[in-house]
C-alpha cells in the first residue's frame, strides 16, 4: 500500500489551483458574493431608517405650532417635504407612498395649549412596513413630552408634566395593529417569482447544452426568437400558479386584506415574471454549466431580495443602495402588490412604479434575445 506523501498532495491541490483558474466565474462568484454581502449587511441594511419623508398639514400659525414644525424639521426621522392643503391630499400623499407620515397641527393649537387642554396633533403614518414606522413613532411621542420645554418657562411652566403638553395621537393607515404577515406574505410574491423564474430559465438552455440536445435544437428549422418565447411560455404558467397558491393562503390561511383589484394585480405580474425569465435566459446563454447557472442567479437574488424593502426598510437604506434597489423590478413589484391589496391602488396610483418595470423587462429581454441569437450561431 502507497504511503501519504506530500509530493502527490501538492500535486491535487495544484490541479485544484488550474482547474480554479480555469473556471474563472465560479471563482468570482466564490469571491463576489462574500463581497456583496459583506456590502450590504454592513453598509446598507438599517433597521433604524431615518429621515422619512413627511407632511404637514398646518391649520394654527401660533408660536407653538411654529415651535413644533422647527422641532420636526430638525429631528432625525423626519424630512418635511411637502405642505399638503387639504386633508384629500394628504390622504393621496401617504396612498401613492409620497410620504410616510402626514403630521396635522390643528386650529388654536397654541391658545388650546396654554390653556393646558393639551391638544392633539394627529400623526398619520403609512404602516405597510411596520418596520419603517416604528422607530419613527416613538420618537415622536418622545418629541411631545419635550418640544416646548424651552417655551413653557415662568408662568406657565406649569403645563409640563410628564405626558407632556400636547398630545401626539398616532393614526396607522393600512395596517393599523401592525400584523406583520399583512407586509411579509404579499412581498413573498416578488421573492418568489424572482428566485424560481431566475432559477428555472437559468438552467433552461444550460441543461440542454450539457446533454447535447442543444444541438438538435439547432436542426430545427426555428429561429432563436421562437425558441426563446417557446421555453419562456411554459414557465410563464408556473408563474402564475405560484403567484395564485400565495394569494390563496394570504386570504385564507393570514387572513391579509385585499382591498384593491386581483385582476390588476395579475396583470402587473406578466411584465414581472417576463422581466425575471428574460434574466434567466440571459444568465442560461453566459454560463457554461449549470452550476455557474445557479451562482449567477443567486447573485441577483440577493441584491433583489435585500434592496427591495422586502426584509428591511427601503427608505432606511443608503442613498447609493436605494439607487441600486431602484434599479431591480423586485422592489416596484413589491410596491405595486402591497399598494393594491392593502391601500386599494387601482392603474393611476402604481404607474409610478409601472415604467421603471416596463423599462427593466423591455432592456433584459433585449439582451436575452440579442445573448441567445449568439448562442445559436
Amino acid at each position: 500500500m502507497r504511503r501519504f506523501t506530500l509530493h502527490r498532495l501538492w500535486a491535487i491541490v495544484l490541479k485544484e489551483f488550474i482547474q480554479m483558474r480555469r473556471d474563472r466565474v465560479t471563482f468570482a462568484m466564490m469571491v463576489g458574493i462574500p463581497l456583496m454581502q459583506l456590502m450590504l449587511f454592513g453598509f446598507a441594511i438599517n433597521s433604524d431608517p431615518r429621515h422619512l419623508p413627511t407632511a404637514i398639514r398646518v391649520a394654527d400659525q401660533g408660536p407653538f405650532a411654529r415651535t413644533l414644525v422647527a422641532a420636526l424639521r430638525q429631528s432625525d426621522y423626519f424630512a418635511i417635504v411637502r405642505e399638503a392643503r387639504t386633508e384629500a391630499e394628504a390622504a393621496e400623499l401617504l396612498r401613492i407612498g409620497t410620504v410616510q407620515f402626514v403630521i396635522n397641527i390643528p386650529e388654536d393649537f397654541s391658545r388650546r395649549l396654554l390653556r393646558g387642554e393639551r391638544p392633539t396633533v394627529l400623526v398619520e403614518a403609512d404602516a405597510t412596513d411596520p418596520a419603517a414606522t416604528g422607530p419613527a413613532i416613538a420618537a415622536a411621542r418622545v418629541l411631545a413630552t419635550s418640544v416646548f420645554d424651552r417655551d413653557l418657562t415662568g408662568p406657565i411652566a406649569r403645563l409640563r408634566g410628564r405626558e407632556g403638553p400636547v398630545n401626539f395621537q398616532i393614526h396607522a393607515h393600512y395596517n393599523p395593529e401592525n400584523i406583520t404577515q399583512y407586509n411579509v406574505v404579499p412581498g413573498l410574491m416578488g421573492v418568489v417569482l424572482t428566485m424560481t423564474m431566475v432559477v428555472i430559465t437559468a438552467l433552461a438552455i444550460t441543461r440542454e447544452r450539457e446533454r447535447g440536445t442543444m444541438e438538435n435544437l439547432l436542426a430545427t428549422p426555428v429561429r432563436p426568437a421562437e425558441v426563446m418565447i417557446g421555453k419562456i411560455l411554459p414557465y410563464i404558467a408556473v408563474g402564475y400558479v405560484q403567484l395564485t397558491l400565495i394569494l390563496i393562503a394570504a386570504h385564507f390561511l393570514f387572513r391579509v386584506p385585499m382591498v384593491g383589484s386581483l385582476g390588476l394585480v395579475y396583470l402587473v405580474a406578466l411584465l414581472f415574471i417576463a422581466a425575471n425569465l428574460a434574466v434567466g435566459i440571459t444568465f442560461s446563454t453566459l454560463a457554461k454549466n449549470q452550476l455557474q447557472a445557479v451562482q449567477m442567479a443567486f447573485f441577483f437574488f440577493l441584491p433583489s431580495i435585500l434592496l427591495s424593502g422586502f426584509m428591511f426598510p427601503f427608505r432606511g437604506m443608503p442613498e447609493w443602495a436605494q439607487w441600486v434597489g431602484s434599479i431591480l423590478p423586485n422592489t416596484h413589484f413589491l410596491r405595486i402588490v402591497r399598494g393594491i391589496l392593502l391601500k386599494g391602488n387601482g392603474l393611476a396610483e402604481i404607474a409610478q412604479e409601472i415604467w421603471p418595470l416596463l423599462a427593466f423587462m423591455t432592456v433584459a429581454m433585449a439582451i436575452g434575445v440579442k445573448r441567445y441569437r449568439q448562442t445559436l450561431d
